[in-house]
């Protein structure tokens, strides 16, 4: 029989906090938090056991763990807790996860700023939040062997009991901290110390527990920005301009509104940061009041200098510019293309586009601001917690540490939350009718203002030997600079060729594991689209169009060489250089994909085809190695059914398998949707599609089969939420290319183009 032994002490226990400001946003942030924590915070944290600022223990026994990383429905809270339960010892029912605010103790100098894309958060949190868990157990043990007069090295921890197995002697975790005896600290340098458990010693990490915030998302009790109420709230409806950017409000009648019950004020916004143009702000006491308010607004614009813009207007300047020879800078240069294209048996040169795509998560923008004497209060769910911040803070005009911002769950993002022009509205309403204001988008609004995917041209050359080796690759990349148009130097990289910084997350996956003795990559930005489509990080970022082209031409490579594209592919994958490893692994994903779809291994009916493609997103530093076969059947009028998509993907280590599969089976249909049906377009400097029946995502009734493969071999933990998109739509073009001949290089592939393309 156990014998539970208990301690008596209410001795308060803090682990040192490692506070890390980042940028502007979180400058002096801490007196905003001082104001307003109050003697109620005080009191909680001497009741609660923290080993680490990003998780506590309560008396009874309740682990929360804190996520400071927006949770859009990837169920990234309750990973972190996954990682932080597995090496503390507790049991799974015990644990809890809340959201981070903006307070700079969780701008953690080892996890680094508020941010979630680019597939980072798993893979770049997972062995700080191991070592946390870790942390807190040891303290936790040393505690319970004080108590138990053990050894603490003789303890076992397991479900949230530490026990002796000698003396038969245990402690829950509830008891320990009552007891307030767990007081070990740990420095930064005792974290890297620590040994954390092997992959074989997982007991919890590759369980698919359930997700913690799903009961309370099924309930109706996760609190999303669209659901936040305060005391006094009234409600803000944007007027946005029809065009994009640039435009300005040159007069405003609201005499119509005035006549209209609710309605309070009419607000041209003032915006210093330069996130919007030309937006007017109708407040009124409920939100249907203030649609009809913004309705019978009469405002007259000046366009501005990107009025007469469109899609055509961006797609002729990228096209300029790609012929100049200076334009842009080099993301690769190795060795000397020219020459070697020069002396090739072999040229082939391409040209691959893609159009404008929007983000339309479901919960559209939305932002409840509210001011509290000097202090300027937040709620909204974004992406980039961090730079937000300052955003709110310039749109109202004051030091960035007097703003807090409450973290909400996001009913989707997919990188839309990133930017917060949702909050310039809402913050500068709220300022203007003194009262606190909720801004809510209409599904126009967020359409036609979305920080969209950028409209890319891309223009390949590449070259065969007399074996049909590729000796030769340049590759020419024309977008507008998402990343760039943040203003945030440490998001830039540096040009290999000493002309500047350039914008990696404009042609990240060009620099592919594919071994190329001569391969030039120039990122060229085109200014016109940057102006006019203030661009975006749409899910999968640049690789979403660098392997649309790269892996395209591989295949056209492929065939005219006379080789199969897979096996041309495993031959370019041999590691060699600085290649070593990563194609190793992208190899096995191919192997995996190719034997799970059975490619090559069954004749397939006239009009069938299976392509396959291989890619290293999100970056060369960040792979996740994803590969995929599509089988498609065209029929004689261009129209494409795809069957099945077969996706294989290395993650090293998975956290939640059922999460992973539902990520990556996730991914691939937003990079089907991207691939097929999705396109915006840019009409006098506006975006035309304004709602679903006119950008049409892909529906239900249209779902091919989809099998997904998780490669788990204990490997660091690398990201899957979006790298699965990248590979969809050159594999699907392939596909089509072996069922009917058509090549197409557009994104979104349509009827007509393959149609087109059969006839040529």
């Amino acid at each position: 029989m156990n014998t539970h032994v208990k301690i008596d002490s209410h001795e308060p226990a803090d682990l040192s906090r490692r506070s890390f400001l980042v940028g502007t946003a979180a400058t002096g942030l801490v007196l905003g938090y001082a104001t307003i924590a109050g003697a109620d915070s005080a009191l909680a944290a001497t009741a609660n056991f923290e080993p680490s600022v990003w998780y506590s223990i309560a008396p009874d026994g309740i682990v929360t763990v804190t996520c400071g990383k927006a949770d859009m429905g990837q169920h990234v809270a309750s990973t972190m807790a996954q990682i932080v339960c597995e090496e503390l010892g507790a049991n799974w029912k015990d644990m809890r996860v809340a959201l981070a605010s903006n307070d700079p103790k969780y701008n953690d100098p080892v996890l680094g700023a508020q941010i979630t894309g680019g597939s980072w958060s798993t893979m770049m949190n997972f062995e700080a939040m191991s070592r946390a868990g870790a942390a807190g157990r040891m303290a936790l043990s040393e505690a319970a062997a004080g108590a138990m007069g053990a050894p603490a090295n003789e303890l076992v921890v397991r479900d949230s009991v530490i026990s002796h197995p000698k003396s038969k002697k245990s402690m829950t975790f509830a008891e320990v901290v009552k007891s307030g005896k767990a007081t070990k600290t740990f420095t930064p340098d005792d974290l890297k110390a620590i040994k954390l458990k092997t992959p074989d010693q997982y007991t919890l990490i590759g369980v698919s527990v359930p997700q913690l915030d799903i009961p309370d998302k099924t309930k109706g009790a996760a609190k999303y920005g669209i659901d936040v109420m305060l005391p006094g709230m009234v409600y803000g409806k944007v007027v946005t301009p029809p065009v994009r950017y640039g435009a300005t409000v040159k007069s405003v009648d609201d005499s119509e509104a005035k006549k209209l019950s609710g309605f309070i004020k009419a607000v041209t916004l003032d915006d210093k940061t330069g996130t919007t143009t030309g937006w007017v702000v109708a407040v009124a006491s409920t939100y249907a009041q203030a649609r009809k308010a913004a309705d019978a607004l009469k405002i007259t614009y000046d366009g501005g200098p990107n009025a007469k813009l469109s899609s055509e207007s961006l797609l002729d300047e990228a096209k300029r510019l790609q012929a100049q020879d200076d334009s842009g800078q080099y993301f690769v240069k190795d060795g000397d293309p020219n020459a070697a294209l020069g002396s090739a048996a072999k040229v082939l040169e391409a040209e691959y586009t893609t159009n404008i795509n929007i983000h339309a998560p479901m919960e559209p923008m939305n932002a409840t601001a509210e001011f509290k004497g000097d202090i300027l209060h937040i709620y909204t769910g974004n992406q980039f917690a961090t730079r937000s911040g300052a955003i709110a803070a310039g749109a109202a005009g004051i030091d960035p540490k007097y703003v807090v911002m409450h973290q909400m769950w996001l009913g989707g993002g997919f990188g839309r939350r990133l930017d917060a022009d949702m909050m310039v509205p809402a913050v500068q309403a709220a300022k203007a009718v003194g009262k606190p204001v909720k801004v809510i988008y209409s599904r126009e609004n967020d359409m036609t203002m979305d920080f969209s995917r950028p409209l890319t041209y891309q223009k390949i050359k590449a070259g065969l030997d007399g074996d049909g080796k590729l000796v030769a690759m340049s590759h020419d990349v024309v977008s507008a600079w998402p990343t760039q148009r943040w203003g945030i130097p440490d998001f830039l990289s540096p040009s290999v060729d000493k002309k500047g910084p350039l914008d990696s997350f404009t042609v990240n996956g060009a620099d592919f594991f594919y071994t190329v003795p001569n391969h030039h990559v120039r990122a060229i930005k085109n200014e016109m689209a940057h102006n006019a489509t203030p661009s975006g990080q749409l899910r999968s970022v640049a690789p979403g169009w660098t392997f649309w082209a790269v892996e395209s031409m591989i295949d056209e490579l492929a065939h005219q060489a006379g080789k199969d594209p897979a096996l041309f592919r495993v031959e370019l994958l041999d590691g060699k250089g600085d290649n070593a490893g990563g194609a190793q692994r992208l190899r096995n994903t191919l192997l995996a994909a190719m034997g799970l779809a059975g490619y090559g291994t069954k004749e397939l009916p006239k009009g069938e085809g299976m392509g396959v493609a291989c890619v290293s997103s999100q970056e060369r530093k960040t792979a996740s190695w994803t590969a995929c076969v599509a089988h498609v059947a065209v029929d004689s009028s261009g129209n494409i059914k795809v069957k099945k998509l077969t996706v294989a993907t290395d993650v090293g280590t998975q956290v939640n398998p059922d999460g992973v599969k539902a990520q990556v089976s996730g991914a691939a249909l937003w990079g089907l949707s991207l691939a097929l049906y999705e396109k915006a377009t840019l009409k006098d400097g506006g975006i035309e599609q304004t709602n679903f029946d006119s950008y049409t995502p892909l529906r239900m009734s249209q779902l091919p089969d989809v099998e997904v493969t998780v490669i788990a071999n204990g490997e660091h933990a690398t990201g899957v939420g979006e790298p699965a998109v990248t590979v969809i739509a050159p594999a699907v073009g392939n596909a089509i290319f072996n069922a009917c001949g058509a090549r197409v290089r557009a994104l979104p592939i349509t009827a007509e183009a393959v149609k087109a393309a059969m006839k040529a």
